[in-house]
């Protein structure tokens, strides 16, 4: 028989935790700070996906345009589902502090490749960005593993997709 260690967040008598109306406003404010990020990276993209972006040379396997949005807001949902779950496991802002950042950090990042691509019209310091973008990511991710194991899995996704934009962001570096 073996056992998992405890995870120092869960470690010992479990704590009392927020209430559920606590929690849930909290799920709420998670769900609204990462749609605004998502809402404000669409922003910037739409500047420039009408015309710029239909005049680069793009990589095999790049989908049609409505794919992206709805594959970003299925991740968007996850991304906050998975900070919430953090939060909620740590048992306040304070003992989440440390994952809860780099989740901010990643968040940022997210934000800034729209910026840089979309926004500055520059492939190649976005293949830049999108490579520190999945490095975020991935430690993201072992994080929240060590705080809650579905709040790192919901992120899985999320990095699988930001892979595959690293391709096309390279691919359009590459071809333009």
């Amino acid at each position: 028989m073996t056992t998992e260690s405890p995870s120092p967040y869960s470690a010992g008598k479990a704590p009392a935790g927020p209430s559920a109306l606590t929690s849930l406003a909290c799920l709420f404010g998670f769900l609204i700070v990462v749609f605004i990020v998502g809402w404000a990276g669409g922003a910037v993209t739409a500047t420039s996906v009408g015309d710029w972006y239909e005049t680069l040379a793009k990589p095999p396997l790049n989908p049609d345009r409505w794919v992206f949005p709805i594959a970003w807001n299925f991740l968007y949902f996850l991304m906050a589902i998975s900070a919430w779950l953090v939060w909620r496991t740590a048992g306040s802002f304070d003992k989440a502090g440390g994952p809860l950042a780099l989740f901010g950090m990643q968040l940022a990042l997210n934000l800034s490749w729209s910026i840089v691509f979309f926004g500055l019209k520059n492939p190649v310091l976005a293949v830049v960005t999108v490579l520190v973008l999945d490095i975020a990511i991935a430690i993201t991710i072992m994080a929240f593993l060590k705080v809650d194991r579905l709040a790192g899995w919901l992120l899985v996704p999320y990095l699988g997709w930001t892979l595959f934009a690293t391709y096309l962001t390279i691919g359009i570096a590459l071809l333009n």
